[in-house]
Formats: structure tokens, sequence, C-alpha cells
């Protein structure tokens, strides 16, 4: 959980000029940009070697201004301030088991005009809205499938099709709540959808905390650049949630159902729950009653549960309906749900938009069902289903980034241009052997953004990933969870495999 923050002796103030750190490290050598080379990428802070953009000029100008071991001084008055603050994530190592670790945080925040995020902002909205409709439709009449927009064939294999879920009209026809969307900036500065979360995304208490601490370590730029806040998500998503309670109450009981302290997300799970006002619960905490209705266990006896944000998959949430191996999830509980006595989010069955497949047809979804163009368009994808286009990505499979339908954290994939020539024939076999399972996409040049590398900075690349709350009305976080490849050269940003994040400012320009 959250503690105060203290930066310590590592960074303090100096009483003569504010913008000066002292720093218990000696000053070893200004930092000098003249060699900082974003290669043919797209770099979202510099224009070329030395050269500023527009937007950025103030922060490089602070950066000109310091020497390496200021530098130094403050990426390490954050990583303590982390520390102190409890900002954890957990890993998986199969020498070393689970492993809590740090979370890994630059402090050289990612800049983007607010003229550009309005219309990002427009296109995560306009795509989330059809991603909801396009899975009431599947749930119901299926009109997409009849008129031949989308295959039946790629709904007959979806691993997250839940028949359990056919017929119901969960609260204001919304199924995805939560939605993260990935974000990818290519090397002639065009923003792409990279791929839609609609599970349980995770990531935006990084987004919060990152805001937090880069306003201790760079206080005296928040005056000049003020970027847009994004303390409201918390209020915004209990008013979201709020707003799935089937009792007219003034407050509605909300409960954030967690796996437990073994989840690699269980910080922000606490976190958001604590936010929030908001109970945090294991579902060994809950039970359904005769009447189909939602208790919690409390040491005054049951309490009333009117929603639960749950954060368990859809097969662990609820032995009856599913697994029946589960002990994770609360027995009943998709019954309260159908019968209209508890609000769940993200509803079950959502995730059948959550697959790499889908996410191919989403330009068709937006089609069909807004008959408006993408605010955002999707990567360019090959989908492996098809002859013509499978024929393709397996003459070129060293030059595509090839993907299963179902896998995350940037697991399962094969980077063609880094494979070996054994990698990419065993994935020639597996795409020939079940084709619906794989897309290929194009080898991204995806932006970069100056990182601090030891005493200096160097361009690294980065994803975004922005949050959109469903409800009565939409919400999208205004910027979001910036993730970057910490490793040179790498484009893996996820934090399970090296990558790190950084606070993003949306701003206004003159």
């Amino acid at each position: 959980m959250r503690s105060s923050l203290h930066a310590g002796s590592a960074l303090h103030q100096s009483k003569k000029n504010p913008l000066t750190l002292v720093s218990s490290q000696e000053s070893v050598m200004p930092i000098e940009l003249k060699e900082y080379d974003p290669g043919a990428f797209f770099d979202e802070m510099m224009v070329s070697r030395n050269r500023a953009r527009p937007l950025a000029k103030e922060l490089i100008g602070l950066f000109r201004r310091m020497d390496s071991g200021e530098l130094a001084a403050r990426q390490d008055a954050a990583d303590l301030a982390i520390k102190e603050m409890g900002v954890t994530f957990t890993v998986y190592s199969e020498d070393e088991g689970m492993i809590d670790r740090s979370w890994p945080f630059d402090i050289v925040p990612r800049i983007i005009a607010r003229q550009e995020w309005d219309r990002i902002e427009a296109g995560l909205k306009q795509r989330v809205n059809a991603l909801n409709l396009f899975i009431d439709d599947l749930y119901h009449e299926q009109k997409i499938i009849k008129d031949g927009v989308f295959p039946a064939e790629v709904l007959a294999e979806s691993k997250n099709f839940r028949p359990q879920c056919v017929g119901i009209d969960p609260p204001l026809g919304v199924w995805a709540h939560i939605c993260g969307s990935d974000l990818v900036r290519d090397a002639d500065g065009t923003m792409y959808v990279l791929e839609d979360n609609l599970r349980v995304p995770s990531g935006v208490s990084y987004m919060l905390e990152n805001r937090l601490v880069t306003k201790r370590v760079f206080p005296e730029l928040f005056e000049s650049y003020a970027p847009l806040p994004v303390a409201d998500y918390p209020t915004q998503l209990y008013e979201t949630l709020a707003g799935l309670s089937p009792r007219n109450v003034r407050r509605p009981s909300v409960a954030v159902l967690t796996p437990g302290i073994y989840n690699s997300a269980y910080f922000e799970h606490a976190y958001l729950a604590m936010e929030m006002g908001a109970e945090l619960v294991e579902g060994r905490d809950l039970f359904v009653d005769d009447d189909d209705a939602v208790f919690m266990r409390t040491v005054s006896g049951p309490k009333r549960v009117d929603v639960i944000y749950r954060r368990i998959d859809d097969e662990f949430m609820d032995p009856e309906a599913f697994r029946d191996d589960s002990i994770l999830g609360v027995p009943g509980l998709m019954r309260a749900w159908k019968a209209g006595n508890v609000g769940l989010a993200n509803a079950p069955g959502a995730g059948v938009a959550d697959d790499k497949v889908v996410y191919a047809f989403v330009p068709d979804i937006i089609r069909y069902y807004l008959d408006e163009e993408p605010g955002i368009p999707n990567v360019p994808t090959y989908r492996c289903m098809y002859p013509d286009e499978r024929a393709y990505v397996l003459e070129h499979l060293d030059e595509l980034v090839i993907k299963p339908a179902n896998e995350s954290g940037g697991y399962g994939m094969l980077i063609g241009p880094r494979a070996t020539k054994a990698e990419r024939k065993t994935f020639a076999g597996l795409i020939k052997k079940h084709p619906r399972n794989y897309i290929a996409q194009p080898t991204l040049g995806i932006s970069t953004v100056p990182t601090v590398v030891g005493h200096t900075l160097e361009p690294r690349h980065v994803d975004l990933r922005p949050f959109i709350l469903s409800g009565r009305k939409t919400y999208v976080t205004t910027g979001g969870l910036t993730r970057v490849a910490l490793r040179k050269g790498s484009l893996v940003v996820n934090s399970s495999q090296g990558g790190g994040s950084k606070d993003t400012w949306i701003v206004e320009t003159n």
C-alpha cells in the first residue's frame, strides 16, 4: 500500500536556486545531447541530434542545465520514493519462483499535445463503443455474422466466447466497462492501435503513481507545462461501477474481487480499492444467498454487495458456471448477475473481443455498427486464416511479427527479423497447423523517447495504454501508462520482460 513520500538525503532542493538540486554524488560532466541519435525512428522529444521538438524545449533545456550527477540523483530519488511507497509488481521465475519487485520507472516524462490527444480520445471512445455493440450482438442475434461482415469460424473457435452469457442484457448494454487499448507511433509519426484489452486490463495504478513521483522529481516543470490531471480516475471508476448497482441507494457497495496476494497485479487491486473507498475481497469473503443476492462476510454480519469490479478471469469467477475446480471465485455469482442482483465489471464474456484475430476486424466492426471510419487506424494485419494472406506470411516470416490470438504480455510472439531459422520454421508449422490462431504484422519502427541510462539520456522505444471507462458516460484518461523498453534496441515494453514506465503529459499548446 502507499506510504508518505520522502526523497531522503538522495535529493533535496538548494535554498539559493530551486532549480538546482544538491546530490551526494559528485558532478561528473554536463549532459550532452549531441550524441543522442534515434536513428530511423520517430523520436517524440527530439527532431534530430541536439535539437528538441517545440513541445519539449523546456524539458530538454532543463536536462542541458544538469550535470550527470544531478540526473542520476533525480532518478535515484524516484527509485527511493517508489520503494518507500511500496509500488511493486510480481514476476514469476522458474529458478526463483514468485518475485516481488519495485516498479521500474523512468523520470523523463512523455509529452503529447492536447490537440493531438483530442483526436486520440475521440478515436478511443468510438472504438470502445463499437466493441461493446459487437459483444452484445454476438450474445444475441449475431447480425454481423449473418450479414457476412464477421466470419462465423472466428467466433466458433473463440476461447473467450461464453455460451453462459447468451441472451443476457447487462446494464446499459455495456460489457467492457474498463478497457485498456495499446497505442504505438510508427516511424512516420502516425499513431496506431496495437491491441485492445477488455478482460482485466491492468496498469492504471502505475499511471497514477507515476504522476505523484514525477511531481516530486520535477516540481518546477509542472508550473510551466501544467499537464492535464489524471488523479480523478478513481472517482470516475467508482462512478462507472456505481452506475451498475441494481439498488437505488445513495452510495452503492462496491467490492474489488482479487485472486489474492500472489497475483501479479495485487498492488493495483489493493490500490484501487483504497482510492475508491471500496472493499478489497477474495472469493471466500463473498457468498450468494437463496435469493441470488451477493453478500460479504464481515465481523458485523453479512453485508450486501451491489457491484463487483472483478480482477479474476471468467473461468475462475464461479465454479458453478465455469471451472468447477476453481477456489478463487464465488459459487452462484453468475446466477446473481443473471438475476440482476449484482453488477459485474467487466461483464463475463467481454473477452470475446479481446482476441488478436478479432482485432484485425475492428475497422470493419466500427463501419458496421457506427457507419463511421475508424478514428485511429489498426496496424496493418495479415490474417493467417485466409489462404492468400497466410501464403504471404509464410513467405515473409523474416520480416513480420507473428502473434497468437490469445496470448498477452509479449509472450508467444515471433519477431521475424530477430528470430533464428529454426524459430521461423517452428512458427511456420504452427501457422499451418492452426491458421485461425495467428495474425502477422509488419515490424513497426516504434517511436522513442529520451530515457535515463546511467548518467545520460538515450532513446528507448515506448507504447501507450490509455484507459477507457464505459457506463452512463465514456471517460478516457488524459494520457495513460507509457511503457518503455529499457533494454537498448528492444521493442518489448512489458515490465515482466524488462520494460519500465514513464509519466505521460497531455499539455496545451499555444
